[in-house]
């Protein structure tokens, strides 16, 4: 996945919006004010945080090389994946977990304004 992919797919997610809190080469892709992916776009190795349940995190960590613990990031939650490092499918699914998990603890009201009950 190149960058540009990378960037389209994090906004195609409903309210999906990318913004740069931080500095100018780093993108925090958000979802109602939440962060779900963040990545240095230009980066080489392009590389990804994403959130992921702690159990699963430590199993994708120990099965992947490319998944390392969340840099900067609660280590616990978030994973930092270096994309040519995955199948671009599981890439994909990575990317959807980490924007649902966030949307998962939004209000209700949110979350049904998002189709995602």
């Amino acid at each position: 996945m190149t960058p540009a992919e990378l960037r389209a797919f994090c906004l195609s997610f409903n309210a999906a919006v990318e913004e740069f809190p931080f500095d100018t080469e780093t993108s925090v892709f958000k979802v109602l004010g939440k962060m779900f992916a963040l990545s240095a776009l230009d980066g080489r190795p392009l590389t990804v945080n994403l959130k992921c349940e702690p159990e699963l995190a430590v199993r994708l960590r120990a099965e992947h090389p490319a998944i390392v613990p969340g840099w900067h990031m609660n280590k616990r939650h978030w994973n930092t994946v270096t994309v040519d490092g995955v199948p671009e499918g599981m890439l994909r699914e990575l990317v959807e977990d980490s924007y649902d998990l966030v949307v998962a603890r939004l209000p209700r009201a949110d979350r049904l304004r998002l189709d995602r009950p």
